[in-house]
C-alpha cells in the first residue's frame, strides 16, 4: 500500500463520521455486553429510525468506556454526555435527548475524579472507536507509527527509542523492554518469533482482555514494529479461549490488516514482511509463564522449563523469541509516534509511563483505569475509585493477583511503582487491584489465593506441587477454627521453601499473599488460633478441639 492510499482511508473515514450530527457510542466490551448493551444498541438503532433521525445519528459499538460498575454505558458526541445503567426501555429517552438536552436521571457525571485523574496512553482509543473497523483505527493515527518505523527508522533506532522511553514489561516482572528487544535483535539465527502474551489469568484482572476487545489493531501494530526491530517475521498472539469476544475481534483485525497489506509481504513497500497467527490457550494460569506458554503454542503440555536458556536466546522451536504482554505492545506505537523522551517524562524515575489497572472489589467505581506510574494508592482507591461503599473502612488492597501481596492502610500514600510495591511485599503484576474492607478476613484471603495456586500448579516441581497443598491445608485448618499454636511457624517455613526452590514464577510468588497477610495482619491469624474467632466475622470458626 502506498502512503497516499493509506492516508486516503483516514480522510474518508473522518469525512464519513463528520456527515453525522450525533454519535451514540455504546460500550461493546464484555462487561457491558453481559448487562445487555448489545440489545440496547439494537433498540437505539430502531429508535433512531422511528424518530426519523437516520442519517443524522450514528449508533456504534465501541470498546470499554472504563466505568464498568455503571454499565451498560452510552456516550453522546458531541458534548460527552455519558448515560449509565441503561435499559432497552431507555432508548426512546436517549435518542429524544439529542434534540432536547440530557435525559434526567440517566446521566453519569463525567467531571468526577474517575475520569479527570486518569492519563490514557494504552486506553486512548478505548471507548472512542469501533474495534471491528480498521478504518476508524487509521483515522485516529493508527499504523502511522508502523509506517514511520518501516520507512524512516532503522531497527537500531527503534530499539533506541524504546530503551530511551524506559518502558518496562507490563506483564508483572517489569523487565526493561528495550533490553529484551536488544537481546533478541543481536541473536544470530535464521528464524525469530514475536509472541504476544494474552494469557491473563489473575482473579479479578481484565486489563489485557479489555485492550484486545477494544483496540486490537494497537496490539498488532506493536507486534509488527517489534518484529521489524528484532528481525522476526512471524508473530503469535496467545490468548485464552475463555475470551471469545477478544478472539473474535483479533481475528477480524488480522483479516482487515491482511486485506489492506498491513500484514503480509512488503508492508508499506518497505521490503519487510510479517505474519501473525492466533493461538488459543485452555486457561491454565501457569501458561502465563514464558516457557510454559511456548510449550503450549508448540502443542505440548503447558509446563515451565528451567532457565537459562531464556526465550530471547532459545524459545519457540528453539529460535530466539521475543515475548511481551498485551499492554507492553500497546505502548509501542505511541512511543514511536511521540518519542521515547515523551514517554519517559511520565511516571517516576525508575517506573516510566502509565499503568492500566483493573480496579475491583469493595470500591464504588470498579472498572478499567490508566494512571501515571507513581500515583498513590489513596488517589486510586479514594479519588478515582470513589472510596469504600456503604461507609465501609479500607483494610487492604491486593495487587499482583495470586503472585502479589496485600497492602494495608498504612501504605495508602505510597506511590504505585515497581520498587515501592516490592518494598512492602507485593508486586505490580499485570495490573489487578482488588480493594478490601473491614468485612474481608485476611486469613481467608490468603487461603483463597493459595487454593488458586495449588489448583493451577502444573505439578512439575515438588516444592510447588506439594508445598502449596500443604500451606493451603494449614490455612484451611486455621480458618475453620482448628488452628494450632505451631501452625504459623510451619506456614512461614513452608512459604520460604516454596518461594526459594520452585521452578517457575508461579511457585516462587505463590507465598506472597500469605507472607504479606502474616506481616501486616498477624493478629487475625492469632485470633483464629487462640481465640477461635474471626475478627472480620466472615469465617465459620468452630469451637476449639483437637484435629486428629
Amino acid at each position: 500500500m502506498m502512503l497516499e492510499e493509506f492516508n486516503q482511508i483516514g480522510i474518508s473515514e473522518r469525512e464519513r463520521q463528520q456527515a453525522y450530527r450525533y454519535h451514540l457510542r455504546v460500550c461493546g466490551a464484555a462487561g457491558c455486553l453481559s448487562c445487555g448493551s448489545g440489545e440496547l444498541k439494537e433498540a437505539l438503532e430502531k429508535e433512531v429510525d422511528r424518530q426519523s433521525m437516520t442519517g443524522q445519528v450514528e449508533v456504534k459499538s465501541v470498546g470499554c468506556l472504563g466505568l464498568c460498575t455503571a454499565g451498560p454505558l452510552v456516550q453522546v458526541e458531541p458534548g460527552g454526555v455519558l448515560y449509565q445503567q441503561l435499559h432497552v426501555s431507555d432508548a426512546t429517552a436517549v435518542v429524544a435527548s439529542l434534540a432536547s438536552g440530557p435525559a434526567a436521571g440517566l446521566c453519569c457525571p463525567t467531571d468526577q475524579h474517575f475520569f479527570s485523574r486518569q492519563t490514557k496512553i494504552v486506553l486512548e482509543n478505548c471507548g472512542r472507536i469501533d474495534p471491528e473497523r480498521i478504518e476508524e483505527y487509521i483515522a485516529c493515527q493508527g499504523y502511522t507509527a508502523l509506517y514511520r518505523a518501516l520507512r524512516e527508522l532503522t531497527p537500531r533506532e527503534i530499539i533506541d527509542e524504546i530503551t530511551a522511553s524506559g518502558l518496562r514489561g507490563r506483564g508483572g516482572a517489569g523487565y526493561p523492554t528495550g533490553l529484551k528487544w536488544t537481546t533478541v535483535s543481536k541473536a544470530i539465527s535464521e528464524n525469530k518469533f514475536v509472541i504476544c502474551n494474552g494469557d491473563e489469568g489473575d482473579p479479578g484482572a481484565f486489563m489485557d482482555r479489555s485492550v484486545l476487545e477494544s483496540d486490537p489493531h494497537r496490539v498488532l501494530e506493536g507486534m509488527i514494529i517489534a518484529g521489524y526491530a528484532t528481525g522476526a517475521h512471524t508473530g503469535f498472539i496467545y490468548v485464552r479461549a475463555e475470551y471469545p469476544l477478544a478472539v473474535k475481534r483479533l481475528r477480524k483485525a488480522l483479516s482487515q490488516a491482511e486485506r489492506l497489506g498491513i500484514l503480509g509481504k512488503n508492508i508499506f513497500n518497505s521490503g519487510f514482511g510479517f505474519d501473525i497467527q492466533v493461538r488459543l490457550g485452555a486457561g491454565a494460569f501457569v501458561c502465563g509463564e514464558e516457557t510454559a506458554l511456548i510449550a503450549s503454542i508448540e502443542g505440548r503440555t503447558g509446563r515451565p522449563r528451567s532457565r537459562p536458556p531464556y526465550p530471547a536466546e532459545s524459545g519457540l522451536k528453539g529460535y530466539p523469541t521475543l515475548i511481551n504482554n498485551v499492554e507492553t505492545l500497546a505502548n509501542i506505537a505511541p512511543i514511536i509516534r511521540h518519542g521515547g523522551d515523551w514517554f519517559s517524562s511520565i511516571g517516576t524515575e525508575k517506573s516510566k509511563g502509565t499503568k492500566v489497572f483493573a480496579l475491583a472489589g469493595r470500591v464504588r467505581n470498579t472498572g478499567l483505569i490508566e494512571v501515571p506510574m507513581g500515583t498513590s494508592l489513596r488517589d486510586i482507591v479514594f479519588e478515582i475509585g470513589g472510596g469504600i461503599p456503604g461507609n465501609g473502612t479500607f483494610k487492604a488492597v491486593q495487587t499482583g493477583g495470586p503472585s502479589g501481596g496485600c497492602v494495608p492502610a498504612q501504605y495508602l500514600d505510597m506511590p504505585v511503582d515497581y520498587e515501592s510495591l516490592a518494598g512492602v511485599g507485593s508486586i505490580m503484576g499485570s495490573g489487578g487491584m482488588i480493594v478490601m474492607d473491614q468485612s474481608s478476613c485476611m486469613v481467608d484471603v490468603a487461603r483463597f489465593f493459595m487454593e488458586f495456586c495449588r489448583t493451577e500448579s502444573c505439578g512439575k516441581c515438588l516444592p510447588c506441587r506439594v508445598g502449596t497443598a500443604q500451606i493451603h491445608n494449614i490455612l484451611s485448618r486455621i480458618a475453620s477454627g482448628f488452628g494450632r499454636s505451631a501452625d504459623l511457624a510451619a506456614v512461614e517455613e513452608l512459604c520460604d521453601l516454596v518461594k526459594n526452590t520452585s521452578l517457575c514464577g508461579l511457585g516462587q510468588t505463590a507465598p506472597n499473599p500469605v507472607l504479606s497477610t502474616l506481616r501486616y495482619f498477624r493478629e487475625e491469624y492469632l485470633s483464629h488460633i487462640e481465640g477461635k474467632r474471626c475478627l472480620a466475622g466472615s469465617c465459620l470458626v468452630s469451637s476449639a478441639r483437637e484435629v486428629l
